[in-house]
């Protein structure tokens, strides 16, 4: 069973030409609670067909665009002066506080004041009942990493709206899943990927696009296809990785991505930062990265997979076997929904463990590393 967003599986008939299209764009979750029929585009195999035209249309009802605004009285310019400062969605300017609005160029308070209520009355951001929410979480897509048994012990694959975070030490397979999944989530949702598009931001520059063209082949997919949908920049600073994922939130607005991959997220912060002295301003600023990639997930409905390196601990005593910690404190702990802790098995095999994750059971599962991206182990 594929899990979609509405709006994927059924879009809606074309509106009549004297319509704008924003008044016949209604959210998916009306759409089911009202029990409008969906149009079927279904072959008879019961698989998903993609047409191309539409998709653009479809992904942009998950989130209401910020142009919307205008219609509630908001000047056009100053919807302009909101997008140039990377806010291209109502969610995402609700998303921010009134006093980091107002310091974007030209906004005043009694602007913002206005502009948050308008958009206010495009989103409702009270309170749900469960049965919404869990309405709502159906448009949550897994994505297969490759493994059987390892997308079995996460329940279906990387989740799309949360934060996915592997650590462990250096050869332990965080950036091989990386790379696996940069292919994967290109494939069609019946093949359980994610139908989109990857951003890679990569601190360590271990990002290599000929490692992706043997993972295209094992999928059947065509190799300079999929490395067209990646897109790829390397951050050398902590203030060049904020800003690459403020700038994020223009591309996600106008195509559909379904994939953001830092690798690593605390390895810049480790080397930008010295010492204890700089240690509470270093987690603070950690802490507005993580919470950037909480919003992205959420606003764009994507995927968020964030590799972490490890830490002795030497404090630990002699009675802890692993006496290795995640980087990042308890800012990062708190900010992945998902925690994945990798370790090297045998040769190519390693071993993925649910350090932390809200909805599933503490396990471990057993993968290895070919050329092809994550397997299942041979026997």
């Amino acid at each position: 069973s594929t899990r979609t967003c509405a709006s994927q599986t059924s879009p809606l008939p074309q509106p009549p030409p004297h319509f704008s299209s924003s008044s016949t764009r209604t959210s998916a979750s009306y759409r089911r609670t009202r029990g409008m029929a969906p149009s079927k585009q279904y072959d008879e195999g019961g698989q998903l067909q993609l047409m191309e035209a539409d998709r653009v249309e479809e992904e942009e009802e998950c989130f209401e665009s910020i142009d919307k605004l205008i219609s509630q009285g908001i000047n056009s310019g100053d919807v302009k002066k909101l997008q140039d400062a990377g806010i291209y969605t109502c969610n995402g300017l609700m998303m921010h506080t009134k006093k980091s609005l107002t310091g974007i160029k030209g906004l005043s308070e009694a602007k913002v004041d206005k502009i948050c209520e308008a958009a206010e009355k495009l989103l409702s951001q009270g309170f749900m009942t469960g049965s919404d929410l869990l309405i709502k979480r159906k448009s949550v897509v897994r994505i297969t990493t490759g493994s059987q048994t390892l997308d079995e012990l996460l329940g279906g694959g990387i989740e799309t709206l949360c934060i996915t975070e592997a650590f462990g030490e250096f050869r332990s397979g965080k950036t091989q899943l990386a790379h696996t999944l940069c292919v994967s989530t290109q494939l069609p949702l019946h093949m359980h990927g994610g139908n989109g598009k990857v951003a890679y931001i990569d601190t360590e520059g271990t990002f290599r696009p000929e490692r992706i063209v043997p993972i295209a082949e094992r999928f059947g997919m065509d190799a300079n296809a999929v490395l067209d949908n990646i897109i790829y920049a390397r951050a050398y600073t902590y203030e060049h990785q904020y800003n690459l994922l403020l700038g994020l939130a223009a591309k996600m607005a106008e195509e559909p991505f379904r994939l953001l991959i830092v690798d690593s997220v605390i390895a810049l912060f480790r080397v930008d930062f010295s010492g204890r002295g700089e240690l509470a301003e270093r987690q603070q600023k950690l802490a507005q990265m993580l919470s950037r990639l909480t919003k992205i997930a959420e606003e764009f409905n994507v995927a968020v997979y964030i590799t972490n390196q490890v830490i002795a601990d030497p404090g630990g005593g002699m009675f802890i076997t692993d006496p290795k910690k995640p980087a990042g404190g308890h800012v990062l702990a708190h900010a992945a929904t998902i925690r994945l802790m990798l370790r090297k098995g045998k040769g190519e095999q390693r071993v993925c463990k649910i350090f932390d994750a809200p909805n599933l059971p503490e396990g471990e599962a057993v993968f290895q590393i070919t050329t092809g991206g994550l397997m299942d182990v041979k026997d």
